[in-house]
This record gives C-alpha cells, structure tokens and sequence, in this order.
C-alpha cells in the first residue's frame, strides 16, 4: 500500500497535504482497500462553512460497507471536490491525488501535531 512521506495521517485513516495556510484532506489508501471499491460519495459540508476537529464532513459507500468522513482538523472549507459527486471511483485509483474530498483553510496549526507521520501511521496500521 501507498503511505506518501509528504502527507500527516489520523487513525480514523484520512489524510492531510499542508500547502500553506490551507490543507488537502483524503481517505488513505489503507481505507480504500479496507472499504472495497468506492461507489458513492456524500460531501456534508460546502464551501465558506467552518468545520472542527472530527466533525462528520462525509459519507463513503462501497461494495463492502458505508463509512462516515470526519475531519481532522478545524478551519473553513475552501473547496470540495465535486467530481466524487459523479465519479467517486476516482478514490479507487486515485486517493491521493485526483481522489481528494475537501480543501480546508486551517484555524489551528497546532491541530497537525496532534497527525501521524506515514512511519507513524505505518506503525499504527502494523498494531491493528
């Protein structure tokens, strides 16, 4: 599985690319795995609302199972990806790239120390 070195992770299994003042947030490729492939996508927040810490941001539905998104941090929501709205398989080949669910302009810096480094989260995954 791919864990990229650039990227901050939770142990819900979402992930974080801090490009400035803003933050990618996506679902692993462990999740995506675990899940099966990706059928639908449901986005619960939009652009301009805030959003906290473990705020449920989502829906994810697979062959397998449904899951709920959370957030990992708090800010405003920038952007959210809307081809999941018609093309949630994206996640399946790309989770990490065209895959991503939300763009997030953090509040709290010190939120991303509180995220797993990909050895971090390596390590995690290895005492599931």
């Amino acid at each position: 599985m791919n864990h990229p070195d650039n990227l901050k992770y939770t142990k819900t299994d979402e992930w974080i690319r801090v490009e400035g003042d803003e933050c990618v947030i996506g679902i692993t490729d462990y999740a995506q795995d675990q899940l099966g492939d990706i059928v639908y996508v449901e986005m619960t927040q939009d652009a301009g609302q805030s959003i906290s810490a473990h705020d449920k941001i989502g829906d994810i539905e697979s062959v397998k199972a449904t899951s709920e998104l959370l957030s990992p941090i708090s800010g405003e929501v920038v952007r959210v990806n809307e081809v999941l709205k018609d093309s949630p398989e994206v996640i399946n080949d790309s989770p990490y790239e065209q895959g991503w669910l939300l763009v997030v302009k953090l509040s709290n810096k010190a939120e991303l120390d509180q995220l797993l480094s990909s050895e971090e989260y390596l390590k995690y995954l290895e005492g599931r």
